[in-house]
């Protein structure tokens, strides 16, 4: 196990009718507030509503940024760090998915950067000091709820990247499984793909002497493998819901890379493509992620045995580890499928045209990956593999 520090400030409230808490958690920071949302779903279902009210109760100004993206983009972030100056905002709050709450991040700590916000996404600028946020969140996907990571896309250039601070977790977020019942069948199996994949990230590292850390990763694996079936069988149900949206914000609150810093290899893979094609990340994740395993598997063999035997409940004993590695492999890739995501990056018209780009794409900053550093040449294979 590696030597680790762990600090994770973001309080979490959960549980139905939680919304009300807005009353007593927004007074703390201020009541200046920029509402930061998506494509309107919050209109639809009631929630903008109900958070308006309380903005009203408390007697807060309210400006409004709507309109973010899925795959959140600079211009969107430049608007509403505008916005913020424009208005003196002193208090942020992203109420939907990851992705407005990734857009959030970006303009809390652009509000409070004299250059462009560019720079710190980058990182060619350290992010000093940012605005304070929470979130409503309404999608069981990205745990970025409760960490300090945010992706954003400039689509001028073509270019995705993870990015983070320490000072970019939200104060408060609150996650109430009833504003994620009106979430469609496709964005739900994405979301239960995405939480997935950050548990498998996190479940391939290169630390030794971490048990509870795969037990936790393997809990939540079976967890979600267990209630997503019961969740796509019934949308409605509180319960499901209830379970999957926890289980998406364990997956990467930070416990799980306690003592072992994950992989993200396929994360950042991923970001090459939908910096390039636009597509959904989940998908994209779907589709990358049994192929990095089949390619790293000389490496991988053990943890995947281990998941084959421990998530799958493969019997190991007529099998060899490698056949027990293929099979984990078989079993995640066919898990996915059976709920509806995409297998082959055909599945979006995406072709071997640009791969080259692609692949130059993720390697921006060079090679990457923790569990085993991935090069250009591995990265070609990795897209080729998912044709």
């Amino acid at each position: 196990m590696e030597s680790f520090e762990f600090r994770n400030p973001t309080k979490l409230i959960f549980g139905k009718g939680q919304v009300e808490a807005l009353e007593k958690e927004v007074p703390q920071y201020g009541k200046n507030v920029m509402v930061v949302y998506g494509g309107g779903s919050i209109k639809r279902n009631g929630l903008y509503d109900q958070v308006m009210k309380r903005f009203s109760t408390i007697g807060a100004g309210v400006t409004e940024l709507s309109g973010v993206e899925p795959n959140p983009r600079l211009t969107t972030v430049r608007k509403g760090v505008e916005l913020v100056r424009e208005n003196n905002v002193d208090f942020l709050l992203a109420v939907g998915g990851g992705s407005v709450i990734d857009c959030t991040k970006a303009i809390a700590a652009g509000a409070k950067y004299d250059g462009d916000v560019w720079d710190l996404i980058t990182k060619k600028a350290e992010v000093k000091e940012t605005l304070p946020f929470g979130t409503v969140l309404t999608l069981a996907a990205t745990g970025s709820e409760m960490n300090s990571g945010s992706v954003i896309t400039n689509w001028e250039t073509n270019e995705k990247y993870g990015w983070g601070s320490p000072l970019n977790f939200p104060k408060f977020s609150i996650l109430d499984p009833v504003n994620t019942i009106t979430v469609p069948q496709d964005q739900t199996v994405y979301g239960i793909v995405d939480m997935m994949s950050h548990v498998l990230e996190s479940y391939f590292h290169p630390a030794t002497n971490t048990k509870l850390q795969e037990r936790m990763a393997e809990a939540i694996l079976l967890t979600v493998i267990e209630t997503a079936p019961k969740l796509l069988e019934n949308l409605e149900s509180y319960e499901h819901r209830e379970t999957i949206l926890y289980s998406g914000t364990m997956a990467l609150n930070g416990i799980l890379q306690m003592g072992a810093r994950g992989d993200w290899a396929t994360h950042n893979i991923e970001h090459a493509v939908s910096a390039v094609y636009d597509i959904p990340h989940a998908g994209g994740l779907a589709i990358l992620f049994p192929n990095w395993m089949k390619h790293n598997i000389d490496n991988a063999e053990r943890k995947l045995k281990q998941l084959a035997v421990r998530v799958f409940n493969v019997d190991p004993s007529p099998k060899s580890d490698r056949e027990l590695a293929l099979t984990a492999i078989e079993n995640i890739q066919e898990f996915w499928t059976s709920l509806g995501a995409p297998t082959r990056l055909a599945d979006y018209d995406i072709d071997d045209s640009k791969i080259d780009l692609m692949a130059d794409r993720a390697m921006a900053r060079g090679e990457f990956g923790n569990f085993r550093p991935q090069n250009k040449v591995d990265v070609e294979k990795i897209l080729e593999m998912s044709l």
